[in-house]
């Protein structure tokens, strides 16, 4: 009897761990054609398309997070702002002015908050300016950093982004430039994501540090 539970838990382990290996082009993922040069070096590039007023987004925020705190050293993350629409694009400033100021980690999670659960109107300048200003960031620097020129440089550059990415709906990710994840489940993404890094490394040689 022992031996027989043993063998079923064995044939339940390989299931289990064969079904989560199992992704599918897709299904699971999608190829770019053509593929997009990457920004990061000798690391494999992981491109997150948001929106802070997407409720998917939100629901993948968490597991994204306490993915981000256990990063792979041989990845690269990088966050990107979506604006399809026009009331949209006060976020994408204020993303990467936060960023320039160095509060954009603080105060990810509060923006997410902002709009998925406390529903505050951030859909424009002013109202951004006085939701991060109760949060302990200056206001006159936060004003420069919005309007400035690197400000708006990133901006546009995410906006084209978007458009060489034929990025569809948020959340999606893009990884190595070659492989996008979008319309999964929060844990489904993650789990999709660590597989393809996993074939990235292999088609590359690459041995996780």
């Amino acid at each position: 009897m022992k031996f027989l539970k043993a063998g079923l838990f064995s044939l339940f382990l390989f299931c289990t761990t064969t079904a989560f290996a199992d992704i599918q082009l897709g299904r699971d993922y999608e190829k770019l054609s053509p593929a997009q040069a990457t920004h990061s070096g000798t690391k494999i590039e992981v491109l997150a398309f948001f929106f802070y007023g997407c409720s998917h987004c939100f629901h993948l925020h968490a597991e994204i997070s306490a993915w981000e705190k256990k990063l792979p050293k041989d990845v690269k993350l990088e966050y990107v702002p979506v604006t399809f629409q026009d009331s949209w694009e006060s976020m994408a400033f204020t993303f990467y002015a936060l960023e320039s100021l160095g509060q954009g980690k603080r105060l990810h999670d509060e923006l997410y908050k902002a709009w998925n659960i406390d529903n505050i109107d951030l859909r424009n300048k002013a109202n951004a300016v006085d939701f991060v200003t109760r949060r302990g960031v200056n206001r006159a620097q936060f004003i420069a950093a919005y309007d400035s020129f690197s400000v708006g440089s990133k901006v546009s550059r995410a906006n084209q982004m978007v458009r060489d990415y034929t990025i569809r709906g948020t959340p999606t990710l893009v990884i190595d430039g070659q492989y996008l994840i979008t319309g999964l489940t929060p844990s489904d993404t993650i789990r999709v994501l660590n597989e393809l890094l996993i074939q990235i490394r292999k088609a590359h040689g690459i041995r996780k540090n």
